[in-house]
């Protein structure tokens, strides 16, 4: 069967691949075609479009390219109708997606698949209306979207979470020791603060230079940046004056040898508690103090990284907006390092709880298994 698969940043490439993985092995003869990345592209198919080409974060770099996202959307809305795949699969990246979903349903008998849902929980719930018209069938990866939907009178699958497959794989692939990882990428034996600072250039400016100031105040320990899939070495020139140091494709390798870590919310965060290293979530805005108006009074939700919303509570602790600052940062991170710290063995601790909420690993597989038994017996 016919598969076409929309991404629109890099961890919807990790987890895109991963499935196509998984269908291929209930569905030998799975043709993929996608707007995706390069991990995409390693499983096989053709890709259209990079997801590069679609992510656009903030209201003016929206505003600057409207004609590029435009003119991406209508593209792929007509080459899905062209090449008339067998289903429609939408990861996550909620404001191109729900438009491409709402476009296919009403012109074509297409069914669209959404896997990852668009996190409506956190605000704009409005958009149940479109995904109960649009979407034929959602795949949660968070347990407690099942009762959200729920009360939506909407049932969803929860497939458990492709973190836990990725960061379960990768575990168990790899042998490598401290010594090794750190003569490889001629590291010193200070311990390590991985800096995990977003994924497009905004966050980048706008939380790197805090963190780096922040673990500057510790100079027994050195700072080492994880640098974002597509974002050129030249970009974090800049940053690296006083001596950090950039690693690019090793996330996990880099958290899984680091002692503490300072991340901006997103996947990033989850993954991290997946690897047990302590973290403070850093996410620095432009006009801080609007942010923090508009989140105290929109958002509903009381946390924003996944790792206390998992959990239903303040596992981590969350420098959001006017909370984050040098002093904060330094205060947060500085409670972490010690070995024995009270607030260091919590953390780990919670992870744990955390990590048995979400479930075991088997998540991609979970998802094809379904998807691909639907797709069969629509065409009994």
């Amino acid at each position: 069967m016919k598969y076409y698969l929309i991404v629109g940043e890099a961890s919807g490439d990790l987890h895109a691949s991963n499935l196509m993985k998984a269908i291929k092995k209930v569905d030998e003869a799975a043709e993929f075609r996608f707007f995706g990345g390069d991990l995409m592209s390693a499983v096989g198919g053709e890709r259209v479009k990079h997801y590069r080409e679609l992510a656009y974060m903030g209201f003016i770099p929206v505003l600057m390219h409207l004609r590029t996202i435009f003119s991406n959307m209508s593209r792929c809305k007509r080459d899905i109708l062209a090449w008339a795949p067998d289903a429609l699969i939408l990861v996550d990246y909620p404001g191109f997606n729900l438009s491409i979903a709402e476009y296919i349903h009403k012109n074509s008998n297409i069914p669209v698949y959404y896997y990852i849902s668009p996190k409506i929980w956190a605000w704009k719930e409005y958009r149940i209306k479109n995904i109960k018209r649009d979407v034929d069938q959602l795949f949660s990866i968070l347990p407690f979207e099942v009762e959200f939907f729920a009360g939506h009178n909407y049932k969803i699958h929860y497939i458990g979470n492709p973190c836990v497959d990725a960061v379960d794989a990768f575990l168990k692939s790899d042998g490598e020791s401290a010594d090794a990882f750190r003569k490889a990428e001629k590291l010193s034996s200070r311990p390590i603060v991985a800096l995990l600072a977003g994924s497009r250039k905004q966050e980048i400016k706008a939380n790197l230079p805090l963190m780096l100031q922040a673990v500057k105040r510790f100079p027994d320990y050195q700072p080492v940046i994880a640098g974002a899939p597509g974002i050129d070495k030249e970009f974090y020139a800049p940053y690296l004056a006083d001596g950090a140091r950039i690693l690019y494709g090793s996330t996990y390798r880099l958290l899984k040898h680091s002692h503490a870590a300072l991340v901006t919310s997103g996947t990033a965060t989850l993954e991290t508690a997946l690897l047990r290293v302590p973290q403070v979530v850093c996410y620095a805005t432009p006009m801080a103090k609007l942010y923090s108006w508009l989140k105290k009074h929109f958002l509903k939700v009381k946390f924003v990284s996944l790792v206390n919303l998992i959990a239903g509570s303040e596992v981590v602790r969350e420098l959001v907006a006017a909370d984050m600052s040098i002093e904060s940062v330094t205060a947060e991170i500085g409670a972490l390092l010690p070995a024995d710290s009270p607030r260091r063995r919590e953390m780990l601790r919670q992870y744990d709880r955390m990590i048995e909420i979400l479930g075991s690993a088997g998540a991609s597989e979970r998802a094809a298994d379904i998807m691909v038994r639907l797709l069969r017996e629509k065409e009994k």
